[in-house]
């Protein structure tokens, strides 16, 4: 730091003595030294975040005169397609349970980019969110596509890798 930076500013009346800036205290353990800087950080990483915020689009998806349930909708979509692609899986439909279960997050992310407000939907930033959401989502769907027996897709280099890495 300069030496400019660090001098207080005058007050702007000859004469009058130099009062320092205002220094609002939050909370005591980051209360100011004599130069006017914290003494310690809040924060528990330091170096890689400033302060918390909530994630963008993590207020109410409804008006607040709503009921509960239908301030959450988004997150209740979702969790209530997960529900019955676990149930359809518990009655051995396996690879349309969890089709379902893929899609739920994938719906998810979807909901996560184009609607702005979504609720509990939003955990992190809105690009966590979607990436994650979708890339789980897109994963089970995958998965689910190549279930033996009798798979609906077939990528070929996944079985030259399973037989590469039993037989080698």
């Amino acid at each position: 730091m300069s030496a400019e930076h660090d001098a207080p500013e005058a007050s702007g009346t000859p004469g009058a003595p130099e009062r320092p800036e205002e220094i609002t205290v939050r909370d005591p353990v980051s209360a100011p030294d004599a130069e006017g800087r914290p003494r310690r950080a809040t924060c528990r990483f330091p170096l890689f975040t400033r302060d918390t915020a909530r994630p963008e689009g993590g207020g109410r998806a409804a008006p607040s005169d709503a009921p509960a349930p239908a301030r959450q909708w988004p997150i209740l979509a979702v969790l209530l397609t997960v529900g019955i692609g676990l149930l359809v899986t518990a009655v051995d439909q396996f690879r349309l349970g969890t089709l379902l279960i893929g899609v739920a997050l994938v719906a998810g992310a979807l909901m996560r980019w184009l609607v702005r407000n979504v609720g509990m939907l939003a955990v992190r930033s809105r690009f966590t969110d979607i990436v994650t959401y979708g890339g789980l989502g897109l994963g089970i769907v995958v998965l689910a596509l190549m279930v033996q027996p009798e798979p609906k897709l077939r990528i070929p280099f996944l079985a030259d890798l399973l037989h590469f890495t039993i037989s080698g």
